[in-house]
């Protein structure tokens, strides 16, 4: 039973991560008009840093594809690691509205790792 849980709540999480990359290349999901003007200032400069938003993109898009998969969960966690770091510190200074979900995400991340630990071992040592 745990293992159909964690497969099904990987599925969400790893598509919601698809969708999010896909989103900075196409943008099919309109900008919130309610932005405030610190997380403008932010959205700004990481889109006038050219390379930065397709390297978040590529990232969360084989993240999520990684984590959805069984085998290669432990993978798409740690490419996915640095992109919720930033996504919950983003929520936490900046646009504290979106925080409960950012650390649901967090919270999944972390138990798709602890239950991965011993792959991660090898690195380690």
């Amino acid at each position: 039973m745990k293992k159909k849980i964690l497969f099904v709540v990987s599925l969400l999480f790893g598509l919601m991560f698809i969708n999010s990359g896909l989103n900075k290349f196409f943008n099919y999901m309109p900008m919130p008009k309610d932005m405030s003007e610190n997380m403008m200032k932010l959205m700004t400069a990481l889109m006038d840093i050219g390379w930065l938003m397709p390297l978040i993109a590529v990232a969360e898009i084989i993240g999520g594809v990684l984590f959805i998969t069984n085998k290669f969960r432990a993978l798409g966690a740690i490419i996915i690691f640095p992109v919720l770091i930033g996504i919950l510190l983003t929520h936490i200074l900046i646009a504290p509205s979106g925080l409960p979900v950012a650390l649901v995400l967090f919270g999944i991340e972390l138990w798709v790792i602890i239950e991965n630990r011993e792959k991660y071992l090898p690195m380690i040592k």
